[in-house]
């Protein structure tokens, strides 16, 4: 018996879910349709209840359902398309990619989310569309975004909801609050496969067929190619899985939340821990349950040293990497943006989380935090 403490137990997950997991993966092997089998159709029309979206595309990651979403959009070489520099690279690569320039503006120093404030400035006559990222697990505010793009001629709005999937915005699901919603399942998101997938929401008929001819090559029949496509679909085994996570979805969305206010409650009397703030009208559920401390470094060597695995998302913003820093425009200052990359790191965090290991965690921490400080002082 093992007291090692897993950063995300996909173990103790599959464990619970076993049963319903390998039936459903025994189906799929049994009928063998690998491909566009009929549980992505499944998935896509229960995603679409879970989220109240009137479509639901499954694709082959949450990349693929930014570039897909942007493809639809008609985006292109000239056109600008405003985002944080503090997410995964992928926001800015699908931007890169379709040959139009990410434009970064600066986030909340205390949600680490793109700050609404700053958006309208940086719009001019080449923005084509917002990518606002639900990071960590809570969304931005979405309805001041959305009411800046309408009032600048209903520029698109794309949610990147790859770490917010099940979170909630004034009552409303991350993934349906704008133009287009995209998700990834990747296995260590809030709803996760295991490998990769992702999904696309939306409201809009023409998009969805738009999306869908995409993401098989731009085809509206068979060997039929209207637009230029990717091969973007989700395999269907990995839908098999997902459907059988679906069952324990909302259990898990509930334990989120009580595990991460445990976390504020065993943390926030801590005075060299900064907690991220969560708005009163959204939940957050925790895609990275983050926290931001001085000199990190010495933080996360001691944490290591006590057996608590951390992660660090993201040590570098997108405007200082060498593959971006040079294609992308600034739109005033990015210094939370850069204060943060050096400030955060991630706790583990997942479902099956026990409140003693959670005790553990948080008292590691704050030795941490001590030990770091006194070196500092010395």
């Amino acid at each position: 018996m093992t007291n090692k403490i897993e950063f995300i137990d996909l173990k103790a997950q599959y464990a619970d879910l076993k049963q319903s997991v390998d039936a459903r993966i025994q189906r799929v092997l049994d009928h063998g349709q690998f491909i566009m089998g009929p549980e992505v159709k499944e998935l896509e029309s229960r995603l679409e209840q879970f989220t109240q979206a009137k479509h639901c595309i499954t694709v082959s990651s949450g990349t693929e359902a930014l570039l897909i979403a942007l493809m639809a959009l008609g985006v292109k070489a000239g056109d600008e398309v405003i985002t944080s520099p503090f997410t995964f690279v992928a926001t800015a690569e699908v931007i890169a990619l379709t040959g139009a320039t990410a434009v970064f503006v600066d986030v909340e120093p205390d949600t680490c989310n793109i700050n609404p404030a700053l958006i309208e400035a940086a719009i001019t006559p080449k923005t084509k569309a917002i990518i606002p990222v639900s990071l960590y697990g809570q969304t931005p505010d979405m309805d001041e975004i959305n009411a800046i793009a309408a009032r600048h001629g209903n520029i698109a709005v794309i949610e990147d909801a790859a770490q917010s999937f099940g979170a909630e915005y004034k009552g409303k699901k991350s993934g349906n609050l704008s133009h287009i919603g995209c998700t990834s399942f990747f296995p260590s998101k809030p709803l996760g496969c295991y490998g990769d997938g992702g999904a696309i929401f939306t409201n809009d008929d023409d998009l969805a067929k738009a999306m869908r001819e995409i993401r098989v090559h731009g085809q509206e029949r068979r060997y039929y190619h209207t637009r230029i496509g990717v091969g973007g679909r989700m395999d269907t085994l990995q839908c098999a899985i997902v459907l059988a996570k679906l069952e324990k979805f909302e259990w898990e969305i509930a334990q989120r939340l009580k595990i991460g206010d445990q976390y504020r409650s065993l943390l926030e009397k801590n005075p060299g821990v900064q907690l991220l703030s969560v708005r009163t009208d959204r939940t957050c559920v925790w895609g990275q349950y983050t926290i931001q401390v001085s000199e990190r470094e010495k933080v996360l060597t001691a944490l290591q040293e006590a057996g608590i695995p951390t992660a660090v998302h993201y040590p570098i913003p997108l405007h200082k990497q060498p593959a971006y820093q040079n294609i992308c425009r600034i739109s005033g200052e990015l210094g939370n943006s850069e204060s943060v990359a050096a400030r955060v790191f991630s706790l583990p965090m997942h479902p099956y989380l026990d409140y003693k290991t959670q005790e553990k965690i948080a008292h590691a921490v704050a030795k941490a935090v001590v030990k770091a400080t006194e070196t500092v002082d010395a």
